[in-house]
């Protein structure tokens, strides 16, 4: 007999309706998908074609208003149109945009320029800028069109301003904000600006107006420049606010450059933090004649002594003792700092109790500006009778020269360094570090030099700042130093700033990192390198500031003395010229700076 199976009959098993269920949800969620990218899309498409349907249509309003008229409501040119303060607002499709215009003078180099004054009549055309904002994305669509006038370009009912910025050394500063006030036209003006890849920028077709437009200078991390009003401070600025005249151009340069930090730390003898002392501080830049400062402000030191300045521009800054209590025995570095653009520096003031009459005598080389340690001061008067001497304390080493070559380890000829890694030249007139040729005119890329080791003299050595002459280099070319100190004299361990092998100090005046106090022993590193075989880096000067206990540099002070004329100070040092300053008249706190001639 024959036996068939049965077929079954029955619905699909649970593993079947899985299967399909997931099949029937990926097919839901693909399809899902692409109508929402269908859809996005088309909003997208939908949207560009509302903003471009609403420029052609603002940019051609534009095109049709007079020549004349062209311009915005609180602008430079004035006019009717929509300004960023003022803008139209317009509905599509329950979207709100808003649209507003900026116009501005083309000066064209086709026929000479503002800048250059090969153009009396700057204002060759108009530039509009519309922008189109979407407030429910935010985002921003921008169209710029040149509007010419139809006859011939002419400066009778309008000035120009032609402005330039630059840094610290000279060179242009792009990209820098650029803001143009005046209250006293109507309408008034209030214009934003930014200079271009040369620093420059050339604002035209400015209404007359004397001593009225204000011109405010800033970038991010830079100090800020600007005119100044005429007032009863300030009657006198050394860069009022500018005047435009009909027909004329009138020029200003703005200076500004990264920002520094300084920290003036108040001390005692032994370098205990003194708290509480009052400060005034000045810079030397002056905003109006005659002495009126662009920076002038009094602190207290901290509960640690300190007065610490962020964010300040480059400027010599001098420091003053505001109270009864103390008076300034001596400073690390000596008392007027010259802070340079983008670095952070310390200033030690050595303070001690103020007594009526008083004398501070700064010994330095007149050769090289430097401060002079070991040197012998002595101060004298027959009446009242004075016969008092100390030797100045000083906290500088410094080299001038590297001629006599390497192979020195410790520091006793001036003349010689340790070692260098090819490629160096320190003989070359006149003399200097320099990186030597490789064959014909062809310099090394790069090479370093490495110092004798200079003693200190104490473990407890505070390394300050480290400076070198020249302050600025060729941009193709590169110069920057690495400090390595140490107790043993022997394990040399080259950092940064920070304390590590990868970072270098880049900048002359800056602050040697704390990773090296405490050490007796110190060297230098100095990187040269360039990107340009007609470009040689030069480096004529190296100083390590440092303060051993707490020394001053090249300074010595004399309190309690008694009101008179008469004085006599006489300053000597081996290897200079002895000088004597006769007739000297004490009367309060005195200041005497000495300088010695080399022998």
């Amino acid at each position: 007999m024959i036996h068939v199976a049965k077929k079954h009959q029955g619905g699909f098993s649970l593993i079947e309706s899985l299967v399909s269920i997931a099949i029937f949800v990926m097919i839901a969620t693909v399809v899902t998908q692409a109508f929402f990218l269908v859809y996005k899309d088309a909003a997208l498409n939908w949207q560009n074609v509302t903003i471009s349907s609403l420029a052609r249509q603002y940019l051609e309003s534009a095109r049709n208003i007079p020549y004349a008229q062209i311009g915005t409501i609180q602008g430079n040119p004035h006019g009717n149109l929509p300004d960023v303060f003022n803008p139209t607002s317009v509905v599509v499709s329950n979207t709100t945009y808003k649209i507003y215009y900026e116009v501005t003078y083309i000066d064209d180099p086709a026929d000479g320029t503002a800048l250059l004054g090969t153009d009396a009549a700057p204002d060759d055309y108009k530039q509009v800028k519309l922008s189109v904002n979407n407030t429910a994305t935010g985002e921003i669509d921008n169209f710029v069109t040149n509007i010419v006038p139809s006859g011939l370009e002419n400066m009778t009912n309008g000035g120009a301003l032609s402005l330039s910025v630059i840094n610290a050394v000279g060179q242009p500063v792009p990209g820098a904000t650029i803001n143009i006030t005046n209250s006293s036209v109507n309408p008034s003006i209030d214009l934003s600006r930014m200079s271009d890849a040369n620093g420059n920028w050339v604002e035209v077709g400015l209404p007359d107006s004397a001593n009225s437009y204000h011109v405010v200078v800033t970038k991010s991390g830079y100090s800020t420049d600007q005119t100044y009003p005429i007032t009863v401070p300030n009657p006198s600025p050394t860069k009022p606010d500018a005047t435009i005249a009909n027909g004329q151009v009138t020029k200003i340069s703005f200076a500004i450059d990264q920002t520094s930090n300084l920290t003036f730390n108040t001390l005692n003898q032994t370098c205990g933090a003194i708290s509480g002392v009052g400060m005034e501080i000045k810079g030397s830049k002056l905003i109006g004649t005659p002495n009126v400062v662009k920076y002038d402000n009094t602190f207290t030191s901290s509960g640690s002594g300190q007065v610490p300045l962020t964010n300040i521009e480059w400027d010599n800054y001098t420091p003053a003792l505001t109270g009864n209590t103390y008076m300034i025995y001596g400073s690390s570095p000596i008392q007027q700092i010259n802070l340079l653009p983008n670095t952070t520096q310390l200033f030690n003031l050595i303070l001690g109790t103020k007594t009526t009459n008083s004398l501070l005598v700064i010994v330095k080389d007149s050769s090289t500006g430097n401060p002079i340690e070991g040197a012998t001061v002595n101060l004298t008067n027959t009446s009242p009778s004075v016969n008092l001497s100390s030797v100045t304390g000083g906290s500088l080493w410094s080299q001038q020269y590297w001629n006599g070559g390497s192979g020195q380890a410790n520091w006793s000829n001036t003349t010689q360094y340790w070692a260098d890694s090819g490629g160096i030249d320190t003989t070359t007139m006149p003399l200097a570090i320099r990186l030597a040729s490789s064959g014909g005119n062809t310099l090394v890329n790069s090479a370093y030099l490495d110092s004798s080791t200079f003693d200190t003299g104490s473990n407890g050595t505070t390394y300050t700042t480290l400076n070198w002459q020249p302050t600025s280099q060729d941009p193709a070319v590169t110069v920057k130093f690495q400090v390595a100190t140490n107790n043993d004299n022997t394990t040399w361990n080259f950092v940064g700033p920070d304390g590590t092998s990868g970072t270098y100090y880049t900048t002359p005046g800056g602050t040697i990192g704390s990773t090296n106090n405490g050490n007796r022993y110190v060297r230098y590193r100095a990187y040269l390198s360039t990107t340009n075989n007609t470009k040689n880096p030069t480096i004529t000067s190296i100083g390590v500031n440092y303060v051993s206990g707490c020394f001053t540099p090249g300074q010595v002070f004399f309190p309690g003395l008694t009101s008179a004329s008469g004085y006599q100070v006489t300053a000597s040092m081996a290897g200079y010229t002895t000088k004597t300053v006769s007739g000297l008249n004490i009367s309060g706190y005195q200041v005497l700076q000495i300088l010695l001639t080399p022998s």
